[in-house]
């Protein structure tokens, strides 16, 4: 049973489950879980770690609307160096600064892997969160920001295996990527249905279109991709694999209603892209006109 399988099958004994986040009386509340050899490769940073650790949850709170407040994490290792947790925790509390919230704590604990577990939490803005089930036919299709960061600086991390140091620091940089949780709140009186992109824009795609039972058509030329893709990647096809894909961006994927495209654009400071609409359920998820393929990160 993977991921996505494991949370159909709990959604009925867990109704706060099966979004970005769970809300309760207005407090929006998420965990992820990162581990060593399937989260950070080789060359990445504590402080890259405490970042996108922390991040990760953050960015669950931006994709239902809510400003987030704080955060906490579990960190694990086989043996504590006081330098490594100290950089781990200096991210963590620079990523909660970048979005104005405050990192306040968490746990130690040993591991024969370095893990780490981080919770977030927020509070739902006047206009209530946005969850995955709004989306209407005729609404615009827009993400957030650039996308194919993580699959870029995944590619320098290898190419730091063979010494290049200074890929590795190319690749921790875009590894700390901001939350949007900025953008999630111009989003929360404007968007019909949102997620974050953890596990790629197609796969996203996909699970949107099943939470709200429509269909998606995506113009992939209009897909923003970051700068860094073009520099690893093995030419357009290889390109949009790596931006459309490979997941763990952290970027914001919503429908929003076409009279509403351009004051989102303009109150979103990571910027919004229209590169699509919402169509019926029975047209499917295409791109091109052709169907999109439900491929992404999974767990497991």
């Amino acid at each position: 049973m993977n991921e996505r399988d494991a949370l159909r099958a709990l959604a009925a004994d867990l109704p706060h489950a099966g979004d970005d986040a769970a809300v309760v009386d207005g407090t929006v509340i998420t965990t992820d879980m990162l581990h060593e050899r399937t989260d950070f490769p080789p060359g990445t940073t504590r402080y890259t770690a405490g970042w996108r650790a922390v991040g990760a949850s953050l960015s669950d709170v931006a994709a239902m609307g809510a400003k987030a407040t704080a955060a906490v994490a579990v960190y694990a290792d086989a043996a504590f160096d006081d330098e490594k947790l100290d950089r781990f925790v200096e991210g963590a509390v620079d990523v909660c600064e970048a979005v104005d919230a405050e990192y306040v704590g968490g746990d130690l604990d040993t591991h024969d892997e370095f893990t780490t577990a981080s919770t977030a939490i927020g509070d739902a803005s006047d206009a209530g969160v946005v969850t995955r089930a709004g989306a209407r036919p005729g609404d615009a299709l827009c993400v957030t920001g650039e996308w194919g960061r993580s699959a870029a600086a995944l590619r320098l991390f290898e190419r730091g295996d063979g010494g290049d140091d200074e890929a590795v620091e190319r690749a921790n940089g875009l590894f700390r990527f901001t939350p949007r949780v900025a953008d999630g709140l111009a989003l929360a009186d404007r968007a019909t249905a949102m997620m974050d992109s953890s596990d790629g824009l197609a796969r996203s795609l996909h699970q949107l279109a099943e939470a709200s039972e429509v269909g998606f058509e995506l113009d992939p030329d209009r897909l923003p991709v970051h700068p860094a893709v073009d520099a690893v990647a093995e030419g357009p096809a290889d390109r949009f694999e790596l931006a459309a894909y490979f997941g763990e961006d952290f970027e914001l994927v919503c429908a929003v209603p076409e009279d509403a495209v351009e004051p989102a654009r303009e109150a979103c400071p990571g910027g919004l892209t229209r590169m699509g609409r919402v169509v019926d359920a029975a047209d499917g998820v295409t791109a091109d006109g052709d169907p999109l393929p439900d491929r992404g990160y999974t767990h497991g």
